[in-house]
This record gives C-alpha cells, sequence and structure tokens, in this order.
C-alpha cells in the first residue's frame, strides 16, 4: 500500500512579474530599513522591468503602506532614453577600425 505524503511548501508570491519579486523579497527589503517606495524598488528591482510598474506599483505600494512604510511619494521611472534594436547593437562591432 502507497501511502502518498503531502509537504507544504511555501508559496512563491509574485509582487512584479517582469523582475520575478515575490512578497517575501519585499518584506525582507522593508525590514532591512527600505521604508519608501523609491528605495523599495531600488533594493528589490520591481517597477524597473518591461510594465515600468504599471502592473505592480500598486500591490508594492499597499504591501509597503501595511508594513509601516511611506508610499506617498511616487518612484521615478526611468525608461530607456531612445529604444535601440537589438540588429543595431549586433553591427555596432563592424564599425570598429
Amino acid at each position: 500500500m502507497r501511502i502518498a505524503l503531502r509537504v507544504r511548501r511555501p508559496l512563491k508570491t509574485i509582487a512584479c512579474r517582469c523582475e520575478d519579486v515575490t512578497l517575501h523579497d519585499l518584506d525582507d527589503a522593508i525590514a532591512r530599513g527600505h521604508r519608501d517606495i523609491e528605495s523599495l524598488k531600488r533594493y528589490t528591482g520591481f517597477g524597473t522591468g518591461w510594465c515600468q510598474g504599471k502592473w505592480c506599483l500598486i500591490l508594492c505600494a499597499r504591501r509597503l503602506v501595511e508594513k509601516g512604510g511611506d508610499a506617498r511619494l511616487p518612484f521615478t521611472p526611468r525608461p530607456p532614453y531612445h529604444p535601440v534594436a537589438l540588429a543595431t547593437l549586433a553591427t555596432l562591432a563592424k564599425l570598429k577600425p
């Protein structure tokens, strides 16, 4: 007779899917002293991916406030200055004299 053992594993709850930041990552950063939204973003990397915080900002700000932090000031989005195609970057090596 086989008995299936169920092992409880902690769930990995994603807070920022672009940069794979979890709620555990946010909680750890807040515990380390990152108590405002800008420093939390810089430490964890949330809001720096493809969506620039459009998907994750509200969740991360709410978590920060729940843990006693301050999310009143917005963080600074930094999209690329000029988007560059990979094909353009690939030709840079050919330009060297």
